[in-house]
């Protein structure tokens, strides 16, 4: 099977030793893995520096959501450790998206991502905590304060995808998490999943694959449907 650096696998473990197994499992049918805070927290950064260390890329998806010098910090920190991508929260606004661009200047591979409205949530979610918009519309709201705060791309559903590329244009990263198998489940990002195919078809630039690949009994058979179903 070719290696397709565009779909990320998410080592969505509670400890080191799966996360491990998986990527040994997997071995080079893939080299693009995200890590978010609960396996950073179980395992430490060791675990990132290792795995850069073997030649593969890392996706820090920390979500930052602190005041700017904090989220500068830990910028600063994912690229001190090699991390390829690290995530923001568009929704703290554009004073800690331009912190973080600042800080990842220091670190010509580092690529600040602006979350936009995570997969699992809905209308009815974001009228809970006062926004009055769709989902839709506060995710180009956000892309939009994203792309003017300098971030290099955005994070957001496969559903919206599309959208975004003809409002962002070519250049920005999309990356695309929930991703599920044609006719699989879309588990805890039900809200607003999708598959690879429609995903890159609509311009996603990356793909984020977890339990589909993760969970499997083979998981290089299953990255395979994912790759397949892609066109990659």
């Amino acid at each position: 099977m070719i290696n397709d650096n565009r779909t990320i696998v998410a080592l969505d473990f509670d400890g080191r030793r799966d996360a491990e197994a998986l990527v040994t499992r997997i071995g080079d049918a893939c080299d693009h893995y995200k890590i978010g805070l609960e396996l950073l927290t179980a395992a430490g950064p060791g675990l990132v520096e290792d795995l850069v260390g073997r030649g593969n890329e890392v996706f820090l998806d920390l979500k930052l959501f602190e005041i700017p010098n904090s989220v500068a910090g830990a910028v600063r920190a994912a690229g001190a450790l090699g991390a390829s991508m690290v995530t923001v929260h568009a929704m703290g606004g554009t004073g800690i998206m331009a912190a973080a661009v600042e800080a990842a200047r220091e670190f010509p591979r580092l690529r600040v991502l602006a979350l936009t409205v995570v997969t699992s949530m809905t209308g009815s979610d974001l009228a809970d905590i006062g926004i009055d918009a769709t989902t839709d519309e506060q995710v180009l709201r956000l892309a939009r304060l994203a792309a003017d705060a300098g971030c290099d791309g955005v994070v957001a559903s496969p559903r919206e995808a599309g959208v975004l590329r003809d409002v962002l244009g070519p250049r920005p990263l999309i990356v695309t998490p929930g991703v599920t198998l044609p006719g699989g489940e879309a588990g805890e990002h039900a809200a607003r999943a999708g598959t690879a195919r429609a995903a890159f078809a609509a311009g996603a630039s990356h793909v984020v694959v977890g339990r589909p690949v993760t969970r499997a009994a083979d998981p290089v058979a299953a990255l395979r449907r994912v790759r397949e179903g892609a066109g990659g």
